[in-house]
């Protein structure tokens, strides 16, 4: 039996959405290029090279290094990898708020890294005191969230910038999600606003790009030598990305995603799905429910775990929190009238 790919009609929780027309054309011509290759396959070679140089303009890094990862995990994973290589301690540890992704968990485990997460403050951030108590000599690593996945929040990142500063630490920033909408925001979450060293930016979230498409910024050079190894066999002598081969449809489709949208469309993305966000918020409220104020165009509410359940039922892709809180996500795929369908299927359930 054939099977059809998921529309995205009732989808209000994924991070993903529906690519840019011409990202998916571009992903489709660039299928079997391997950018991993770059002396081989030249030509997607040059586009990712454009898409780090187009990723460092949006978090203000006039000269970024990098390159287009398979997601946030295989970024937020090289981010930890690189800090270890680089640590002088034989025994280094990584702190994070407890509102960082999973991710890291994955990371600390393959890595065979110390995870240390701090309590986040009543505002749902990062607290850099609670950062700071947990922070010490062995500590390679301090993580801040640009747009936290459960409820769209932006870390304090210069206070935890200092932090990383005072115990020698590399300061890596999660944007994987938020950083395609924070450029259109007033937040201090960048390369520019803070001394941040490393940064995972994902493309094929809010950016429109195919999956897999992330990425995965530094300022400087020496984290990308720390991730290299020798590849013999190639005609490239070295090579930083954690898997080999990547398909090009990730690069191709990131570099014409961006080429289409920034930073008009992206502009535009931002302001609906923030516009959306706040009217979903008020009718949630008004309807009696406690509704976590979005700050960015992410929308969590005490919706009833059986309420949540109902509405599955009705063919809604929505998921909880880790606190149980109804969760919806205002991608660019969401529209005002699905919002409108999805609270009259919330009135009857």
């Amino acid at each position: 039996m054939e099977r059809e790919p998921q529309d995205f009609g009732r989808v209000l929780s994924s991070m993903c959405t529906e690519p840019h027309p011409d990202a998916r054309e571009a992903a489709r011509r660039f299928l079997a290029s391997n950018p991993g290759d770059p002396t081989t396959y030249p030509a997607v070679a040059e586009l990712e090279r454009e898409v780090v140089e187009r990723l460092g303009e949006m978090t203000g890094l006039s000269d970024p290094r990098g390159y287009v990862a398979s997601g946030g995990t295989e970024a937020n994973l090289q981010a930890v990898r690189a800090a270890r290589n680089l640590a002088d301690s034989p025994d280094p540890n990584v702190v994070a708020p407890e509102s960082a992704h999973f991710s890291f968990r994955k990371a600390a485990d393959v890595l065979d890294v110390e995870l240390r997460l701090a309590a986040t403050g009543d505002d749902r951030r990062a607290d850099p005191a609670a950062v700071r108590r947990l922070a010490d000599a062995e500590t390679a690593l301090v993580v801040g969230v640009a747009g936290t996945t459960e409820y769209g929040r932006v870390d304090p990142v210069a206070d935890l910038a200092g932090v990383a500063r005072e115990v020698g630490a590399l300061m890596h920033v999660d944007a994987a999600w938020g950083g395609f909408v924070l450029p259109f925001t007033d937040r201090a979450w960048n390369f520019e606003d803070a001394p941040v060293d490393i940064m995972t930016i994902d493309p094929h979230k809010m950016g429109r790009a195919p999956v897999p498409a992330g990425g995965f910024l530094a300022r400087d050079e020496r984290v990308l030598d720390a991730l290299a190894v020798d590849t013999p066999y190639l005609e490239s002598t070295s090579q930083a990305s954690l898997t080999g081969t990547r398909s090009g449809a990730g690069v191709a489709g990131a570099h014409a995603a961006l080429a289409a949208l920034w930073p008009d469309g992206y502009r535009e993305n931002y302001e609906r799905g923030q516009a959306n966000a706040e009217w979903l918020a008020d009718a949630l409220a008004s309807r009696g429910y406690e509704v976590v104020d979005p700050v960015l165009p992410l929308v969590a509410a005490d919706v009833p775990r059986e309420t949540v359940d109902a509405l599955r039922e009705e063919g809604w892709r929505v998921s909880p929190t880790g606190s149980g809180e109804l969760r919806v996500v205002c991608m660019p795929h969401v529209t005002r009238e699905m919002l409108e369908s999805f609270v009259a299927d919330l009135d009857a359930v």
